[in-house]
């Protein structure tokens, strides 16, 4: 699994956001998100970005918390 697919499988779970309700806000179908989630693919760069931007809809410290996995970042 990638970097962006742990992050937010972590970020999810954390955050208690469906993989359906992110799916929804990105108009995108829910099997991609699996994908990522659980590690078949990991998402395309422009796809991190829509990410972030569809968790900052939902719920913003959950958007900069995968921001922060995502590159690594430690408290």
């Amino acid at each position: 699994m990638g970097r962006a697919g742990k992050a937010l499988k972590q970020v999810l779970e954390a955050y208690g956001i469906s993989q359906n309700r992110l799916a929804v806000v990105m108009d995108v179908g829910r099997s991609n998100i699996h994908r990522w989630v659980n590690g078949t693919t990991d998402p395309v760069a422009e796809a991190v970005l829509e990410i972030r931007d569809a968790l900052q809809q939902i719920d913003p410290e959950a958007a900069t918390e995968f921001i922060r996995l995502y590159l690594g970042e430690e408290d």
